[in-house]
């Protein structure tokens, strides 16, 4: 059986350029890359790293020597740095392309979305009940939380899930069904419960008992969303159960102002790129099982961002609202990248427009590249770091892309 179709849809006449943009990025077969926690992979930046999270006082000076290497001594060297591919890169790379055969129904683009899928299925994290993935790098969180790099993680998982039922419904094929319903026995049996009342679920980061993040409670809610066609009917009814109580806990913590922080739990943030990752997935979910109310939380969260987090003289968005640590970044490709898709899923079209200006005249300089950074002292720093933040980047771009078509069919 399949499960939907998507026609393709002609080409807008001005696209070419865009088109371009991302295809060079997304059509290899090698997505290697360099990367903004380059330097927290070597090892000594993990035992830095390790210390501040164990002692922030004593790892202070140590984390700050390293990030003033990596920012203004070996960011353009990348010395003693090898590339890595990530899992992400791989999943947002084929939903780019997905998008581009929707506008332009050329097949070469159906067949490298086709590619990085292969790609996916032969680089899972080994030793789970379910297909998944993560970051592919040891990364330490606090001094009583370490992922090894094969530790699959609820944040990354659901774009490979996406990538597989986009790729199923564009192209009509059962191809990947195994490993969709694969990824639903790592949500069943991998991921952990953290929370959970009557009202309310809250599942774990990473398949371990480990910490909440509100971003990782939505992409759950997400996954078992898109999830819902290709299960049994008493795993619809579980999974609908529990995207009721992901999303009652998701609204419950949102502020009067319409914000989230990154997690309940300690001495946690409010971040841009963090806050679009709970709403895009709000969004995509209630296109595929209603939310009651969701509109209203939507708006809410989506004018704190416009309000709170907008440069006006530049016109891009910044990192932080509430900071829990001091950085060099003034501003961050990932954070308008997102604030761009979310926008697109918002049909805020003229202000998508306005943002994708603004990005490309700060981040992106023709004969290098796109730029992920922009430092405190206004340098543009880790060029073509792909997976933070050029193909969120140009993902974002291919869902504009996509809308204006469709707008101007």
């Amino acid at each position: 059986m399949t499960h939907g179709r998507s026609e393709p849809i002609e080409r807008h006449p001005d696209s070419g350029q865009t088109r371009d943009l991302i295809a060079g990025y997304c059509a290899r077969d090698n997505l290697s890359t360099h990367d903004p926690y380059d330097i927290w992979q070597t090892r000594a930046g993990f035992h830095v790293k390790y210390l501040y999270h164990c002692h922030p006082a004593l790892g202070l000076l140590p984390a700050a020597l390293l990030t003033a290497y990596d920012t203004w001594i070996n960011n353009r060297l990348r010395l003693f740095y090898p590339c890595r591919e990530y899992p992400s890169v791989r999943s947002l790379a084929a939903l780019a392309l997905l998008n581009l055969y929707r506008a332009t129904a050329d097949r070469q683009y159906l067949s490298w979305a086709g590619r990085h899928l292969s790609w996916l299925q032969e680089h899972r994290c080994q030793g789970y009940a379910g297909a998944c993935w993560g970051l592919g790098f040891d990364y330490p969180v606090r001094k009583d939380l370490i992922y090894a790099g094969n530790t699959p993680f609820s944040t990354v998982t659901p774009y490979a899930l996406e990538a597989f039922c986009r790729y199923s419904c564009v192209a009509s094929t059962d191809e990947y069904v195994d490993t969709i319903r694969s990824i639903h026995t790592f949500l069943e049996q991998d991921l952990q419960v953290m929370w959970e009342t009557e009202r309310h679920l809250a599942t774990s980061y990473a398949a371990r008992r480990d910490r909440i993040a509100f971003n990782s409670v939505a992409y759950t809610m997400y996954s078992y969303a898109l999830l819902r066609d290709y299960v049994d009917a008493a795993a619809r009814d579980r999974a609908a159960e529990k995207i009721r109580k992901l999303y009652a806990y998701l609204c419950d913590h949102q502020g009067a102002d319409g914000s989230w922080f990154y997690s309940p739990d300690g001495e946690s943030f409010i971040d841009c790129f963090h806050s679009c990752f709970v709403l895009k997935n709000m969004i995509k979910t209630n296109t595929l099982i209603p939310l009651a109310g969701c509109a209203s939380v939507i708006e809410k969260g989506y004018g704190y961002l416009r309000r709170v987090f907008r440069d006006s003289r530049t016109g891009l968005f910044r990192r932080f609202s509430v900071a829990n640590k001091p950085g060099l970044v003034k501003f961050d490709l990932y954070d308008n990248a997102e604030l761009l898709n979310l926008a697109v899923l918002r049909d805020d079209r003229d202000f998508a427009r306005e943002l994708t200006h603004h990005i490309a005249r700060h981040f992106v300089r023709s004969g290098q590249g796109i730029y992920s950074k922009i430092d405190c002292l206004n340098g543009k720093r880790d060029l073509n770091t792909l997976r933070w933040a050029v193909m969120p980047y140009l993902y974002a771009l291919s869902e504009l892309l996509v809308h204006e078509v469709q707008q101007w069919s």
